[in-house]
């Protein structure tokens, strides 16, 4: 299930959004470049558990920032292009929606808080691992619980695959992200801790955004007279 759209309107530019974007675009392209060394990149700016929670040293080579800096520089760096491009489809999607209600500010640090709970959530499990955690699916899945407990019932454009053909549907946006939700839990039961995708992640974003959300619901109110509540 591939989401293409949303039919729920913002009421300001989604600045914030956007600059997100365009920066995980530009250091895409920027790892692009580095060659050979995009992989040291990787290791050197991406989340490594044993590092962060042991204080395992790095080689000097790759000690760029601290390790708990590499909380917020994993969130922008990207294995591939579809791990890119999968991530920004699900940002511009949804991503504009929570701006709006929270406001610019506080939206880029409701973004970066579930980011690094989304991290910490992959890490805290297998403290000794040594594989790099990079890409933005943390904090977007955190993106993704607070549209899901604000707007459950905006319709979703979404392409099902059927064999060589996609079949196009309009759904609620509480059935896809659930959906979604249960997905990652499905398959971070099955794949355990040495897989390649972070589903340990995606779970933690996702919780703590529906949390934070709830946290902010009530600046939400006093911000927009338009949502009654999680339901309306």
């Amino acid at each position: 299930m591939i989401p293409l759209s949303d039919d729920n309107p913002t009421h300001s530019k989604p600045y914030v959004t956007i600059a997100l974007i365009a920066l995980c675009c530009l250091l895409f392209i920027w790892q692009l470049f580095l060659g050979s060394d995009g992989g040291k990149a990787i290791f050197a700016l991406g989340v490594i558990p044993t590092s962060l929670l042991q204080d395992t040293p790095l080689p000097t080579n790759l000690r760029w920032v601290s390790p708990e800096m590499t909380l917020l520089t994993s969130m922008f760096l990207h294995g591939g292009f579809m791990h890119l491009a999968g991530n920004m489809l699900y940002l511009w999607i949804f991503g504009d929606n929570i701006e709006d209600i929270l406001g610019k500010p506080v939206f880029l640090l409701f973004y970066f808080i579930c980011g690094i709970v989304a991290a910490l959530s992959q890490a805290l499990p297998d403290p000794s691992s040594q594989i790099p955690m990079i890409g933005a699916s943390g904090a977007i899945s955190g993106v993704l619980g607070a549209y899901v407990v604000f707007f459950p019932k905006k319709k979703i454009k979404v392409a099902i695959p059927f064999g060589f053909f996609l079949q196009i549907l309009r759904l609620p946006a509480y059935v896809v992200l659930i959906f979604w939700f249960v997905l990652q839990l499905i398959n971070g039961a099955n794949a355990g801790s040495g897989g390649g995708i972070a589903f340990g992640a995606h779970i933690g974003g996702f919780v703590s955004g529906v949390v934070l959300i709830l946290f902010f619901n009530k600046r939400i109110k006093r911000k927009t007279k338009v949502i009654k509540g999680p339901w309306g």
